[in-house]
């Protein structure tokens, strides 16, 4: 069997991958197991935000795995509080809780902000409230597909976990509306991206703010995609100049090589946390604190943020002047497009297997949407260069559809 029924064989069915086989990547290019190269317009949802193999995170990697990997949060090691220290700085925030995944980080602020209600809030024990958005997506565990407005991330997994009121995303007056006094938090991203980036009007994230301290509730925000340099700013919500009580950070927190999270908050908030009451067999070991932390210097060192920022928007230009009758609508920030395919005319999966034939890996999400994250390394002759064959899809699939429709 070959490499995609053997995947297809023993996998169990939960993706339904793109027909094409990766064996090698390197910066902003992948190649396959016949050794066609094609430009990366995903980054692995912003995990591979560094591009892929890139030797400083590769050189931080094997030099902390020869020294020591995992040693368990039992004892302190060398390289988790310069690792931590530099979040804070980053997020002028105070303290941190280091996790793997994204959703582990995600369920960590949800305990957060419980406990936080019941010790410091004064909520009655068991009637906190979070307030989340109609859209989201956290992730896949239990208790974030409960807040989930996304069926098929449902079907089938109840009983649902209580506690979560959902409000339309973006909508200012009715998440006031929704505040009532057991709301613990707001948790939202501040751009959705699973649900087709999805930007918010201006001047939501700063009226979040004012909400939530008028109220005395967190203001938590989930910048697991959006985080380090997507958008053209460190963080999003960097663009409407606040700071939010919490912040959850992961996918480009690791480098392209490991999974790394953490949930990054105000001392009150960290500090509900107590020995024995949260914690994570690999979480905050000094292999990840590592590669997280040179993660964090590469960012900064190679002017990554303000690259995204230009390239951003040197890459929604360019979308915003494709003329085709199969592209809806255009949404974005730094590099982070979501292109909207016209049902009528084609399905975003057809883009992106078109997509996949001109040399651009791309994916589909909510089956509309084609979803364009490059690498920040990305050179600006590549992305033109998939820009170009993306701008040639579109035609395809407009002048094909349109023209069959109108006869």
């Amino acid at each position: 069997m070959n490499a995609i029924e053997l995947e297809t064989r023993y996998s169990a069915h939960n993706y339904a991958p793109l027909p094409v086989v990766l064996t090698r990547g390197q910066g902003a290019h992948l190649w396959d197991t016949a050794g066609r190269r094609y430009v990366d317009m995903m980054s692995a949802y912003s995990a591979a935000s560094h591009g892929h193999v890139h030797p400083r995170i590769l050189a931080a990697l094997t030099a902390q795995a020869g020294r020591l990997a995992v040693p368990s949060r039992a004892y302190y090691n060398d390289r988790l509080g310069p690792f931590l220290g530099e979040l804070c700085r980053l997020t002028g925030l105070d303290a941190a809780v280091p996790m793997n995944t994204g959703a582990e980080a995600v369920e960590t602020a949800i305990k957060a902000a419980r406990r936080w209600s019941y010790r410091v809030k004064g909520i009655a024990h068991g009637a906190a409230e979070i307030i989340v958005a109609e859209g989201n997506f956290h992730g896949r565990t239990t208790a974030v597909i409960s807040f989930s407005t996304e069926p098929e991330y449902r079907d089938g997994f109840g009983p649902f976990t209580p506690g979560f009121r959902m409000v339309p995303f973006g909508d200012l007056a009715a998440l006031e509306r929704a505040i009532t006094p057991q709301t613990a938090a707001v948790l939202v991203e501040p751009i959705q991206g699973e649900a087709g980036v999805i930007v918010p009007p201006q001047g939501w994230l700063a009226g979040l703010r004012r909400v939530c301290d008028a109220h005395r509730v967190l203001l938590i925000l989930d910048e697991v995609q959006s985080g380090l340099g997507r958008t053209g700013a460190w963080f999003a919500f960097e663009h409407e100049g606040i700071r939010p009580d919490g912040v959850i950070l992961g996918k480009a927190l690791g480098g392209g090589v490991l999974p790394v999270s953490a949930f990054v908050a105000r001392r009150e908030v960290t500090d509900v946390f107590t020995p024995g009451s949260h914690g994570s067999t690999f979480g905050g070991n000094p292999l990840a604190a590592a590669v997280g932390l040179e993660a964090l210097y590469m960012i900064r060192e190679e002017g990554l943020v303000e690259k995204s920022r230009v390239l951003g928007a040197h890459m929604l230009e360019r979308l915003h002047a494709m003329a085709s009758p199969a592209l809806k609508e255009v949404r974005g920030r730094g590099l982070w497009a979501g292109a909207e395919i016209d049902p009528a005319l084609a399905s975003a999966r057809e883009a992106c297997e078109r997509l996949l034939e001109k040399g651009v890996l791309s994916k589909e999400t909510h089956q509309t949407v084609v979803r364009l994250a490059p690498p920040l390394v990305i050179a600006r002759a590549d992305l033109d260069w998939a820009l170009d064959r993306f701008e040639a899809v579109l035609h395809e699939l407009g002048g094909t559809r349109g023209r069959a429709r109108a006869a």
